[in-house]
């Protein structure tokens, strides 16, 4: 049996999702089902319009709901888990018993893990480092933004691996490791070494430059970062330079988007007075109440800068 899994690609809970539900398939489900990943990204126009859906079973794991008939499972933690109202009612009604959907929870990697414990009676203690570290990443669980930029762990530096480079073949490499090996292991493969040295000088360049483009007032600080090969970064390093600011809004382009991101500072010690997926929304973007990002065509920057003004300007009033 061949199962394809869909996940959210260039993000660490994402990888961790399509390793947790795969040992769970496999344990839970068929033990000798083959696996294929296929990373899915927020991007302007159709999110799912070239995807193929050619196996015997497709999963989508840390990503919006798609109402295919084929698409058997799907698990999503997003406040803006469904494109539009009529997905949300087709996810309501379905009975499969194979899609979930809760935004309370910080990781979709955890989400999955107690689904398959709670739902399916499969507990997966072996994989309790990987879900740790997931949710702790993804719900921006540090004790402080200096833990958040520090790269000593190896959770960190697959992070950074993951988020980054642009070898998919690795990525899912990394995806089968996860199922298997300790985090430790995983960083310490050859591939990943080699792959992570050159990140690591870039992350200081990239602070180089966000001490540079950052502009910090009213509790906003906004970072244009559209003239910069940086499209992949490590967003707590706005926290870490101005740990006064309570919100951050950076502007950025790559090959296949333009990209607003939006994020609440957990360790300001001011409190959250706007929920950041719901303010992206009205941009056709989404997200978490605390993190969020808008996602336009490549050639709209200016839009971009604009939407970015106006989400700064509602977020320092």
């Amino acid at each position: 049996m061949k199962v394809k899994v869909f996940y959210h690609d260039y993000c660490f809970d994402g990888a961790c999702s399509a390793a947790v539900f795969s040992c769970f398939y496999r344990r839970a489900i068929n033990p000798d089902a083959e696996f294929v990943y296929e990373g899915l990204l927020h991007r302007p126009g159709s999110l799912f319009g070239d995807i193929e859906l050619d196996a015997d079973e497709h999963a989508i794991l840390d990503f919006k709901f798609n109402p295919s008939e084929k698409i058997t499972w799907w698990f999503d933690h997003h406040q803006s888990g469904f494109l539009t109202i009529v997905d949300e009612a087709l996810f309501r009604s379905d009975t499969s018993g194979k899609k979930f959907f809760d935004p309370a929870y910080k990781s979709c990697t955890k989400f999955i893990a107690d689904i398959a414990r709670d739902t399916f009676g499969v507990a997966m203690p072996d994989l309790d480092e990987v879900v740790r570290w997931a949710d702790l990443i993804d719900g921006a669980q540090y004790d402080d933004a200096d833990s958040a930029v520090n790269l000593d762990h190896p959770a960190a530096q697959l992070t950074l691996v993951i988020s980054t480079t642009k070898d998919a073949a690795l990525r899912h490499r990394m995806i089968r490791e996860l199922q298997t090996k300790t985090l430790a292991e995983v960083a310490d493969d050859p591939e990943v070494r080699a792959a992570f040295a050159p990140l690591l000088a870039r992350q200081e360049r990239d602070i180089a430059i966000f001490r540079t483009e950052g502009h910090c007032s009213d509790g906003v600080v906004f970072f244009d970062l559209s003239e910069y090969d940086i499209e992949g970064y490590n967003k707590f390093i706005a926290y870490w330079l101005y740990p006064n600011a309570r919100y951050s809004v950076s502007v950025s382009r790559g090959s296949n988007r333009s990209k607003i991101s939006v994020g609440y500072n957990p360790w300001s010690g001011m409190e959250r007075a706007h929920n950041i997926a719901t303010i992206c929304e009205r941009y056709g973007g989404g997200g978490h109440p605390v993190v969020g990002a808008v996602s336009l065509a490549p050639g709209e920057l200016d839009r971009a800068k604009e939407i970015a003004a106006e989400i700064v300007r509602e977020l320092r009033s």
